[in-house]
């Protein structure tokens, strides 16, 4: 039976993880930003103008 030689660390195992977020992403599963229009994922904060529930979260350049 194989076995790991080493643990796999926190970064590694997150970064194979990371790979597959936008391929799980559906079109239908996107919401209009009530701030700007934009298409974003739900229950995130808009990375085109940076709000969240109406109130500004990160400056966006």
């Amino acid at each position: 039976m194989a076995v790991p030689k080493r643990k796999t660390s926190r970064w590694r195992r997150d970064n194979r993880r990371a790979q597959n977020f936008f391929s799980k992403v559906k079109l239908s599963s996107l919401v209009s930003c009530p701030n700007c229009g934009e298409l974003t994922i739900p229950h995130r904060v808009c990375p085109y103008c940076g709000y969240y529930k109406g109130r500004e979260v990160i400056k966006v350049s």
